[in-house]
């Protein structure tokens, strides 16, 4: 087996096309997308509506009940690698069902634990390694189903996270004030078990392109070679039947090969359980400092915007209205970077899209510590949201593009980016935590993710160049040395 990589014939067998078919199966598998991103990261931030009742119940405080999802969240995305071995190996379908099964178990048991030690190992360690054995996969597999709509398939399936905030929070809210938190935890346990339907959803994709036409016929200027001699053509007439005998014996071999080898595409060196290899290429290396430095800038608004709209006169029930914004404005992000990607003319400009939004979520983080009354914070939020939607949905499934990595090893970049993250995931908030007690002022907070999302453009506007100023690869028959 140290040659194979196993692609999971699955529980519906894999689906094979000559090239992204962009619809087809692929709106299932889009589907599935929506409920892995309602019962993963919207749950995740659902989560809020239980930290007063956790601190009540157990007599913990704010810090010690949040460490419930910082440690969720840093085991779904420094596990990442993990999900991109394991989807290698034996397949999109078994690794998201799994997932599926480990976030049920970890938010049932969840319900019945009797500290917050027990819930850093229920929630934090089971249910986030189930976390990041179901996003990634999804994510990749609906890459691949998609070409052209890619983009805006990608950014309205990923309006789940944003579903959830609206429709499950307050349902779950309600829930926890009629039956309790505990079992409010079992029911929301049970209906992240449908993650395991969607898992079966998730049907390979298999790209054989047609076979050259030029390959399978005979080529008919081979007939009229030696038409000027009569002895070049019984000289030569055999030697092209010996030609077409092999291409049919080469064919055939093919043929075979491809029926036996069913669900298992026998891999060449280039396809690896996980591929190292993209370490060393310069568009990612790029892209991936830019991932690392722009989630530094990810956390400060949600976490901080309604403690620093209270410091600057606004009302505390009035502030609350600030994360409605957010929520808003990221779900007309999705739609807008979705379409907007989906243009021929931008097909090829992904990359420069990304980076205008990734300057203007800049400037909006400048801005949260410039504006003072509730209005001018009410547009930061929305401009936030709005910019956060464009880059949210859009950042992972850009590694697909040529000038990152490629559709071909975009599941070992995924999981290797994912794993650089979050080391940024890990240390944003406390850093933002501790600038804000040492300045007694919330906007330093702010101050910190603007710098941390200018890193990340920097890093982001290098991409393409790294990738243009690779050396040439071996591998490569049209690149000559004159060339390098």
């Amino acid at each position: 087996m140290a040659g194979r990589v196993f692609r999971g014939g699955g529980f519906l067998g894999p689906n094979v096309y000559p090239e992204a078919p962009d619809g087809g199966w692929g709106w299932l598998v889009a589907l599935a997308f929506f409920l892995v991103e309602v019962f993963t990261y919207g749950t995740i931030k659902c989560f809020g509506i239980f930290l007063q009742g956790l601190m009540e119940e157990f007599g913990e405080t704010n810090s010690r009940v949040s460490w419930i999802i910082s440690i969720c969240v840093f085991v779904m995305t420094f596990t990442a690698p993990l999900s991109s071995v394991t989807t290698n190996r034996f397949g999109f379908q078994p690794v998201v069902m799994i997932g599926g099964l480990l976030i049920a178990t970890g938010t049932i048991t969840t319900g019945f634990a009797t500290s917050i030690n027990q819930m850093y190992i229920t929630t934090g360690v089971v249910a986030g390694l189930g976390y990041c054995l179901t996003f990634l996969p999804t994510v990749t597999i609906l890459s691949q189903y998609f070409n052209r709509r890619r983009s805006l398939v990608i950014a309205v399936a990923s309006t789940g996270e944003s579903f959830s905030m609206f429709a499950l929070a307050p349902a779950f809210s309600a829930l926890r004030d009629s039956i309790g938190w505990r079992y409010t935890m079992v029911v929301i346990g049970a209906l992240q078990g449908s993650i395991i339907v969607c898992g079966a959803l998730l049907r390979p994709i298999i790209i054989k392109p047609r076979v050259a036409r030029e390959t399978e016929t005979d080529d008919p200027s081979e007939n009229l070679e030696g038409t000027n001699s009569g002895d070049s053509i019984i000289k030569e007439k055999p030697e092209q039947e010996g030609e077409k005998n092999n291409r049919d014996a080469e064919k055939g071999t093919r043929e075979e090969e491809e029926k036996e080898g069913g669900d298992e595409i026998l891999s060449t060196k280039n396809n690896k359980l996980l591929d190292f290899s993209i370490l060393r290429e310069g568009s990612f290396i790029c892209y991936s400092l830019f991932g690392l430095f722009a989630t530094l800038g990810f956390f400060a608004p949600p976490l901080y915007i309604i403690e620093l709209s209270v410091s600057r006169g606004v009302e505390r029930d009035c502030a609350t209205y600030m994360l409605s914004t957010m929520a808003v404005a990221e779900i007309f992000g999705r739609f807008s970077i979705g379409w907007l990607l989906s243009r021929n003319r931008l097909r090829k400009k992904k990359l420069l899209v990304l980076l205008a939004c990734v300057v203007f979520m800049t400037l909006v983080l400048v801005a949260f510590t410039l504006v003072w009354e509730f209005y001018g914070l009410a547009v930061c939020c929305a401009l936030y949201g709005f910019f956060m939607g464009t880059i949210s949905c859009t950042h992972i499934p850009l590694l697909a593009e040529d000038d990152v990595v490629g559709i071909q090893r975009m599941s070992s970049a995924a999981g290797v980016y994912v794993f650089i993250q979050s080391f940024a995931g890990l240390a944003g908030p406390p850093l933002g935590g501790v600038l804000v007690d040492l300045t007694q002022n919330y906007g330093s907070a702010f101050y910190s993710c603007a710098a941390g999302m200018a890193l990340g453009a920097m890093f982001l506007g290098l991409v393409k160049s790294a990738k243009r100023g690779l050396p040439c690869r071996r591998r490569d028959p049209q690149c000559h040395e004159a060339t390098c």
